[in-house]
C-alpha cells in the first residue's frame, strides 16, 4: 500500500493556513485569481481563519476553514461557490461548490459555516 508522511500533506496545506487571507463567494467555479476576484465574484470577507493541518477522518490531512459571519455581498446573482485567494500573490488556492446555491442582492452580507479541506491517504 502506498503511503504518505505527514509533512507531505502538511506541506501542501500549509499554504492554506499561511497564504489565503480572503474568501469570495462567485457565481461559478472560479479558474484564475482574476476570475475569482473580478469576473465571477458576488462578495468576499478577509476575515477568513485557517487551521494548521490535522488528522483528517479516515484518514490523510486536512484543514479547517472557520465560519464567516462577515461577508459582504457587492453584485446580485446566484452564490453557487466559494474560492480562497492569496490577495498578497495574487494567487487562487481552492475552489468548491456551496452547500446550496442562493440568491444574492449588492449590499448584503453573507455568512458561511466552517468547513474542511483535506488531501487522503494514497489508496
Amino acid at each position: 500500500m502506498a503511503t504518505l508522511d505527514n509533512r507531505v500533506f502538511d506541506n501542501g496545506l500549509t499554504v492554506l493556513d499561511t497564504e489565503a487571507n480572503a474568501i469570495h463567494v462567485t457565481s461559478q467555479e472560479a479558474t484564475s485569481y482574476t476570475d475569482a476576484t473580478s469576473t465571477s465574484t458576488l462578495g468576499n470577507s478577509t476575515s477568513l481563519s485557517i487551521s494548521a493541518p490535522a488528522d483528517r477522518s479516515g484518514g490523510g490531512r486536512e484543514v479547517t476553514v472557520s465560519a464567516i459571519t462577515d461577508g459582504s455581498i457587492t453584485a446580485g446573482g446566484q452564490a453557487s461557490h466559494y474560492a480562497i485567494v492569496d490577495t498578497t500573490n495574487s494567487r487562487l488556492l481552492v475552489t468548491g461548490s456551496l452547500s446550496a446555491a442562493q440568491s444574492v442582492t449588492s449590499g448584503n452580507t453573507f455568512s458561511l459555516a466552517s468547513f474542511t479541506i483535506g488531501i487522503p491517504d494514497p489508496s
